[in-house]
Order: C-alpha cells, then structure tokens, then sequence
C-alpha cells in the first residue's frame, strides 16, 4: 500500500501519478519505510501500539491533516484507551516552534524561547512511563532542534527504552516530518492540477 498516494487521493493513470511515478525509487522507499517502522511483521521492544502511538503524536502536533487522521486511526485500532491519552497529550502539548537557542553568534537573532512536553500526573500514568518518556522526546526533536545533546536520551533509558529502541524512536519522528510535507506539498499540487484542468 502507497500510503502518500491513499492519503493524497492520487488516481491511478492520473497525471499526479505520473509525476510521481518519476521518482519511483523514492516512493518504494517511501512505502517500504513505512512498514518497516508501523507494521513489521517482528516489532522487537518497540510494539506496534507505542509506533502508532508516537506517530499519532507528531502527525497530530503538526495540525489536523488527513496524515494525522490516519495515524490516529490505527492508534484507535490498536488501543482506543491510548489513543484517547495520546490525543489529550496533543492537546496539552501544542506549540509552534522551532524554539531553542543557537550558539552565541549572527543566528543568536532567531533564538526563540519555548516550553518542553509537560504532562499531568493522570495523563502521564495514563501513557505510561515508557511513552510518557517518547512523547516528551519527540516533542522535544519536533519543537527544539537546536537544543540536541547526548544528555537528552537520559529520561529515555531510565524509562526502559534501550539505544535500539531509541534509534526506532528518532525514526518514526522523521519520517513522519518527511512523509506530512510530502502528503501537503502534492495536496497542493493536486489542487493546482485540477483548477488548470477546470
């Protein structure tokens, strides 16, 4: 299943699916991204639900789109307690960024100060430590890139998430950033197409 096309509405023979068939390595490894890191048949430590669950909460943290209803889906899916915790932590935790400070130099003019993920003991008993600890690191790499350092993983490990874990973790938070831009930029697309055509 080609999950930008589905959620982009492309039209099989259509001339965004020409356009994107130009790059047709780049959608296999789209594709094959996406099952690696959502639906693999050996999920390891990391289970299916808590993959839905991180991407339920970057998808939902870069606003409502058809992405974000789709992850949200699966969460629902998979465990509706944890999608209803998950969308309450989206609620909680909304931002604009990029936040953070750069090191003291002509880029110190964009430093902007921003809150971290901060929960409430109910929503975080909710979630548990392990994805209490997830949420906070993908909010953290979604809102604050500039404040990156090896200290950051420390909450993860103590919450049980070992540096394999946490490699797929940091995974899913980029491919999503990757995968929302590529489903909005050939939505607008689409919509270009379609008026030249009217």
């Amino acid at each position: 299943m080609d999950l930008i096309d589905q959620l982009v509405g492309v039209a099989p023979g259509s001339a965004l699916d020409a356009i994107r068939a130009r790059r047709a390595v780049a959608r296999a490894q789209s594709v094959e991204s996406y099952r690696v890191l959502f639906t693999p048949a050996a999920p390891g430590e990391v289970s299916i639900a808590e993959r839905f669950a991180v991407g339920a909460y970057v998808a939902g943290l870069h606003g409502p789109s058809p992405t974000a209803e789709h992850y949200m889906a699966e969460l629902q899916a998979q465990a509706p307690a944890l999608a209803d915790a998950v969308a309450q932590a989206i609620a909680a935790t909304a931002g604009t960024g990029p936040y953070g400070s750069f090191p003291a130099g002509p880029l110190s003019a964009e430093d902007a100060p921003g809150a971290e993920a901060a929960l409430s003991p109910a929503l975080a008993e909710a979630l548990g430590p392990r994805l209490t600890a997830a949420l906070a690191h993908a909010h953290f790499l979604l809102f604050h890139p500039r404040d990156a350092a090896p200290e950051r993983f420390a909450p993860l490990l103590a919450a049980g998430w070992s540096t394999t874990g946490i490699v797929t973790l940091s995974q899913i938070v980029s491919f999503l950033a990757y995968q929302i831009r590529v489903v909005a930029g050939l939505r607008v697309l689409a919509g270009n197409l379609a008026e030249g055509l009217a």
